[in-house]
């Protein structure tokens, strides 16, 4: 069994592999080498073979964990000086902060930030767009009688109404200088 192992390269074979190219399994197999090799120390005649590979084993398994642990060491410096660069890089920002634009800051949570370069940016209030859509919406409706009323002129309706009101305005005002106004007023109705 020891002979398969060793040909296909067995668990022997995680010993020489570099502490970074290591897996679980690996792990596994580096465990069970040196247990094999602890077995043989107890069984009796080849107990200085086995000590010596004993030995040897357990110096390469220290200096993978030296490895490892000096490798994380180095990764865990450099992460520290990382974020204290950026801390220093926020912390040089916040101080330019206040001195380039002091308005920023003080942004509350109905404030808005608006690009004056952009084509699409609001250009009015929402009160001015209020009061523009309430005049357009009363301007519509005056636009709607005026149409009407004139609807009503085309099909004769109004001038109907309008000569019989008229007759009796002349008969109640006893007919004074109402002639020449009259006349102004169906001039400028006929316009319309």
């Amino acid at each position: 069994e020891e002979l398969e192992e060793e040909e296909d390269g067995g668990p022997e074979r995680a010993l020489e592999k570099s502490p970074f190219q290591l897996t679980a399994g690996d792990v596994y197999d580096i465990s069970s080498v040196v247990g094999r090799d602890l077995l043989q120390l107890s069984a009796g005649p080849q107990v200085p073979a086995a000590l010596a590979r004993l030995q040897f084993r357990i110096v390469r398994v220290l200096e993978m964990l030296e490895a490892l642990v000096s490798e994380s060491s180095l990764a865990e410096e450099q992460l520290r000086m990382e974020r204290d660069s950026l801390r220093r890089e926020l912390e040089a920002l916040r101080g330019e902060g206040p001195r380039g634009s002091a308005q920023q800051l003080s942004l509350g949570p109905d404030k808005m930030v608006i690009d004056l370069t952009d084509p699409n940016r609001p250009r009015f209030t929402l009160q001015e767009l209020r009061d523009v859509l309430q005049e357009r919406n009363q301007l519509k409706a005056q636009l709607l009688v005026v149409q009407e009323e004139l609807q009503c002129y085309k099909s004769g309706i109004i001038s109907q109404r309008k000569d019989q009101t008229e007759e009796l305005q002349k008969v109640a005002s006893g007919r004074s200088s109402g002639t020449r106004k009259d006349s102004e007023e169906k001039t400028i109705i006929k316009r319309l």
